[in-house]
């Protein structure tokens, strides 16, 4: 039985400890001002990409690794012979996986599988991690690749904003929208389903829109995998805590991890963006 790497893009937003546990490969997606790029987590990290934005008074774009770089990344770990199982930001978010889908034509066949997430941030890392699970219990590639797919839908990804101007200044909300909503403190929950992100609900203030993303999680209680929660914020370590003392004492046996997002995320988002991401059974 081959050995098997699982790698993912930036945007998994897994803690440095949760990859160094489970032997996870991240390959680093980009963060763009003008004509210069950094590697998410690499040659950036938020704090720096914060103080650039403040600084410049222009929003950062994001873009996908390229066919060539995934090539190269891959070549590193066949050559090795390894096998590789590949988790990518959602399709319909980036073109990460259709590149790393490219790529993967480069080398045998059955030697790489690319996943679509058809999600971001720690819902695609929730997926990493099972991947991560499957391989050390020994199952051959195609299978671990195949439990893994089936996850998929039942990634459940919600998260709150604590402005709305970076989602007006990338283009993502109206300006009417902006004003509206931080004139009204209007909080709203974003949901990832269908590979795309909507607007699941506008309540005002931060701590309705908290109670909202905790009462959903224990709606589902009875329904957890048990073996990971995930708390993933930008720049909002006390909200994580509070949110992570509150599951905690909700769900003892449940396993809740709390993550600071990447750059990719943090540059669509802004700061004190917050979410509470899961899977069901």
């Amino acid at each position: 039985m081959g050995k098997i790497i699982i790698m993912s893009d930036s945007t998994c937003d897994l803690s440095e400890k949760l990859v160094k546990e489970n032997n996870i490969k991240v390959f680093p997606l980009y963060v763009v001002f003008g004509d210069e790029a950094y590697k998410d987590g690499v040659e950036i990290d938020p704090a720096k990409l914060y103080k650039m934005v403040e600084k410049r008074n222009e929003m950062p774009k994001t873009a996908a690794a390229s066919v060539g770089d995934l090539v190269e990344a891959f070549k590193k770990y066949i050559d090795d012979n390894y096998d590789i199982i590949f988790i990518a930001v959602g399709s319909g978010l980036s073109s990460t996986y259709n590149n790393a889908l490219l790529a993967s034509k480069e080398f045998p066949e059955g030697r790489i599988e690319v996943i679509d997430s058809q999600n971001l941030s720690t819902g695609s890392g929730l997926l990493v991690l099972k991947a991560s699970k499957y391989a050390k219990e020994g199952w051959p590639i195609q299978e671990v690749a195949e439990k893994v797919r089936k996850l998929v839908p039942n990634v459940r990804s919600k998260f709150t904003v604590e402005s709305l101007d970076y989602l007006h200044k990338g283009g993502r909300c109206s300006g009417t929208t902006k004003l509206i909503g931080n004139l009204f403190r209007i909080k709203p929950i974003i949901e990832v389903k269908d590979n795309k992100l909507g607007v699941l609900a506008k309540p005002i203030g931060k701590k309705r829109a908290i109670k909202f993303m905790i009462e959903d999680i224990l709606e589902n209680k009875d329904h957890l995998h048990t073996d990971c929660v995930m708390v993933t914020h930008t720049f909002a370590d006390g909200d994580a805590k509070d949110i992570k003392k509150a599951l905690k004492k909700e769900l003892p046996n449940v396993k809740i991890e709390e993550t600071e997002a990447g750059c990719v995320i943090s540059s669509h988002c802004g700061k004190g963006t917050i979410g509470i991401l899961y899977i069901v059974k």
